[in-house]
């Protein structure tokens, strides 16, 4: 009996690639790491935000990854990718800066909230969705409660973690109003603080404020890495089986 070959999965990786970004240096590790240990072979191409901002920049891509390192050069260029992967069913990760951007752009994509900004980027605007944190996460591990059902807790396999952060800024107002529009916050922090979401639904779509990349020493993928990986080969294998 052979062995049944998973089709290469094409994943975009938006963000501001930097060499003094932590997360950034551990990606190839990860990548490297899904190949030789789960099979999962990803052909990641890193899409600057600025580059984000054209039509249809991720479209075609097995997944979205939109990584850590914000303030992006270009906001625009990030919610662009996120609302593709979002209404195109395309699997998607956001971590960091991408959980943030994934939330501003449900409010504003889906929730009609225009007037929403991120403290980071528009630190004069008057409603902010994402603003500064009261106490500052980065360089700080801490725990994250999993709601019970989730695709969260089915990701990472247990009731609770504890994860590595690298952030300033996090979600406060309109939740309500993004519950109630759909999203569903999966993991919350000690104090109850957002810390997680996802979009029931969707094929894959899952953001975090932690880094999942900073998990262990990058011979290992986080599970959620692993489930946007398997996530992405489905796709790659069900495009592969449309008639051309």
């Amino acid at each position: 009996m052979t062995d049944t070959i998973s089709p290469v999965a094409k994943v975009a990786l938006v963000g501001d690639r930097s060499p003094d970004v932590v997360s950034h240096t551990r990606i190839p590790e990860l990548l490297h790491a899904l190949a030789t240990h789960d099979r999962l072979v990803l052909d990641a191409y890193w899409i600057p935000s600025q580059d984000a901002e054209a039509e249809g920049a991720v479209r075609g891509f097995d997944a979205v990854w939109v990584v850590p390192g914000s303030p992006y050069r270009s906001e625009a260029g990030v919610l662009a990718a996120i609302r593709t992967a979002r209404t195109e069913g395309i699997p998607f990760l956001g971590t960091c800066g991408g959980f943030q951007h994934a939330l501003l752009e449900f409010a504003r994509g889906a929730c009609g909230l225009t007037g929403v900004a991120h403290a980071e980027n528009d630190p004069d605007a008057d409603d902010f969705l994402i603003e500064p944190l009261a106490c500052s996460l980065a360089g700080h591990e801490a725990t994250v409660v999993l709601e019970e059902g989730s695709l969260a807790q089915t990701m990472i396999g247990a009731e609770r973690t504890v994860e590595r952060y690298s952030c300033h800024y996090g979600p406060s107002r309109h939740l309500d109003t993004l519950r109630e529009h759909g999203l569903r916050f999966s993991g919350r922090d000690a104090q109850g603080q957002v810390r997680m979401a996802e979009l029931p639904g969707h094929p894959f779509f899952l953001a975090s404020l932690f880094q999942p990349e900073l998990s262990g020493d990058g011979s290992r993928p986080h599970p959620m890495i692993r489930g946007l990986a398997r996530a992405a080969v489905d796709h790659a294998a069900r495009g592969a089986r449309q008639p051309a």
